[in-house]
């Protein structure tokens, strides 16, 4: 599933070697060597600007420069400093944490002990999806291993560095995976992302200075520093270097998940190492980032994967998660089941996400049914529209964009339901 003849890997090399989550087997293969290094032999500015000159963009679907991130760390505040990690993987169309958690903690866990070292966090609380049991028990295991081999602790590494790290297993809340919301949560509140400012860099985790970032933004982080920024530019694009874990979905040959550089084509992607569309059908859509992100058409799946490619049709990277859609597929019932997501997981705290993702479904539903008017197409549109940057975090933009997105290149399906008071395509997947 994660081999491919198209690249060198490096994040999931060895995950198919039975040994490779063990502390043994990690070892065997080099892990934990950058952590020494630049422990012993950098300094944590140093380490930063590493970090920053490969261009590390974190991998949470946001695209911040991580080590930019984690330079906002205030270095002459003298309260405890946290690092926090998002496991909270629940984008619909997103997997590739889990194989990271399940196959590799110890390689996000030596990135996260890389960042404490820069940051000067004392303790890293990672906050794990609580429907991911298998993977907090691997991550449970490794952190274990660690303490007793003294990578963990209050002596790293025989340095004199103390490094801290506990799981937090959440309660199956989409918003939590915002930043702000998992702080929240993390803290035993309701998950419901603050207003910034103050950012979690001035006050995070129990008030105080916190960097978050996503597991696989930590587990690049160890070849960064073992191998150096040149070496990481080598994979990618100029503004988007390395590789990302692509989750791809859908109606493709061969789902599963694959290890390619930042700027592969999206084509490549869904007809190579996925194997095009069974049966002999063609393609209609493509999601191309996680179910917030618009998708694309068919014409236009020579993108290059990468945000600054994405951007231009008007859509992101995101989580990398690739959702492909048949031409059996209906476009209203694919937006029925987005508006349905996130018209229930919207934490209500601000009315245009509680009342604008009930409208759409509703909108939505009525179209679905055969009940709509042409009129209320572009009342969708317009409630999209009023919902996109109004809001205390980007759920409602990530409600409304996948919307916008059908809207903007299949609003002929909405058309036809209307007109024909049903579903024009019979072989679509049922509600």
């Amino acid at each position: 599933m994660l081999e491919s003849p198209y690249v060198t890997q490096y994040l999931t090399e060895h995950f198919s070697e039975a040994d490779y989550p063990t502390l043994e087997g990690y070892e065997r293969r080099g892990g934990y060597r950058a952590a020494r290094k630049a422990i012993t032999e950098m300094a944590p500015d140093e380490v930063i600007e590493t970090v920053k000159t490969a261009g590390l963009q974190g991998r949470g679907g946001a695209g911040f420069s991580a080590g930019l991130k984690w330079s906002f760390m205030p270095k002459d505040d003298e309260r405890p400093k946290y690092l926090v990690c998002n496991a909270d993987e629940s984008e619909p169309g997103s997997f590739k944490d889990r194989i990271l958690l399940e196959r590799g903690a110890h390689q996000m866990l030596e990135g996260i002990l890389i960042a404490a070292w820069a940051t000067g966090a004392c303790a890293t609380f990672i906050y794990i999806r609580g429907e991911y049991a298998y993977p907090a028990v691997q991550v449970e295991r490794a952190i274990a291993e660690a303490y007793a081999k003294g990578y963990l602790g209050e002596n790293v590494m025989g340095t004199g560095f103390r490094h801290d790290v506990q799981v937090t297993r959440g309660a199956g809340a989409y918003i939590c995976g915002e930043e702000t919301g998992l702080l929240e949560s993390l803290e035993g509140k309701k998950g419901q992302p603050r207003k910034k400012p103050p950012f979690p860099a001035q006050y995070g985790a129990f008030g105080m200075p916190t960097t978050v970032n996503n597991v696989e933004t930590f587990s690049h982080v160890p070849h960064i520093i073992g191998k150096g920024a040149d070496w990481f530019r080598g994979f990618g694009t100029e503004k988007s270097p390395g590789t990302t874990i692509f989750g791809v979905s859908g109606h493709v040959v061969r789902p599963g998940l694959y290890e390619l550089p930042l700027g592969t084509p999206l084509s490549e992607i869904v007809f190579e190492h996925a194997g095009g569309i069974p049966g002999g059908r063609k393609v209609k859509g493509v999601i191309p980032g996680g179910m917030s992100m618009p998708i694309l058409p068919a014409g236009q799946l020579d993108v290059p994967m990468a945000n600054e490619f994405l951007r231009e049709r008007k859509t992101m990277l995101g989580t990398g998660g690739v959702m492909v859609m048949d031409e059996t597929t209906c476009m209203v019932r694919a937006a029925s089941v987005i508006s349905y997501f996130f018209r229930d997981e919207s934490c209500g705290q601000c009315t245009q996400c509680r009342e604008g993702t009930g409208w759409m479904h509703k909108i939505i539903e009525r179209i679905e049914r055969g009940a709509g008017e042409e009129e209320d197409i572009d009342v969708l549109g317009d409630v999209a529209g009023k919902m996109e940057a109004k809001t205390i975090c980007a759920f409602a933009d990530a409600a409304a964009w996948p919307i916008q997105g059908l809207l903007r290149h299949f609003r002929d399906d909405f058309v036809e339901h209307v007109r024909q008071r049903k579903c024009p395509f019979p072989g679509s997947f049922e509600l």
